[in-house]
């Protein structure tokens, strides 16, 4: 299977490097895990956000990690097969939506374009 390109933005690396060691292992293994197949089901693990807690994050996708109490958020450039982390957040539902919807309001429609780093350089560089 194909892997999309994953990209992440400074926001989302800052808050995953802070994260302990054990759980950032388990965040990027997800997230490669999602790459091979990003889009909604029945074609991929994509579950699309909509509108969340008063903000409309049409375009947006999470990936639960339901034994850590993790949320990533991420868009998808379509054309380019490139996955955008947009959020990554240790807290509830609501404060990671919240912060979704700030990153929207913050990059605009660049949140769906190829505008971060990769993730794939970043992580080995700090491993």
């Amino acid at each position: 299977m194909i892997r999309w390109k994953i990209r992440i933005s400074d926001e989302a690396k800052k808050d995953y490097l802070k994260l302990d060691k054990s759980i950032r292992k388990q965040v990027l293994a997800g997230i490669l895990k999602v790459s091979e197949a990003p889009l909604p089901s029945p074609q991929g693990y994509g579950k699309p956000l909509g509108n969340k807690g008063h903000n409309n994050l049409t375009g947006f996708f999470k990936i639960k990690y339901r034994g850590i109490g993790i949320r990533v958020v991420y868009t998808l450039v379509l054309n380019s097969m490139i996955m955008n982390i947009v959020v990554i957040s240790e807290r509830d539902d609501n404060y990671c939506y919240n912060m979704a919807y700030r990153m929207y309001q913050k990059y605009g429609d660049k949140v769906f374009a190829d505008v971060f780093k990769d993730l794939k350089n970043d992580s080995k560089n700090k491993k």
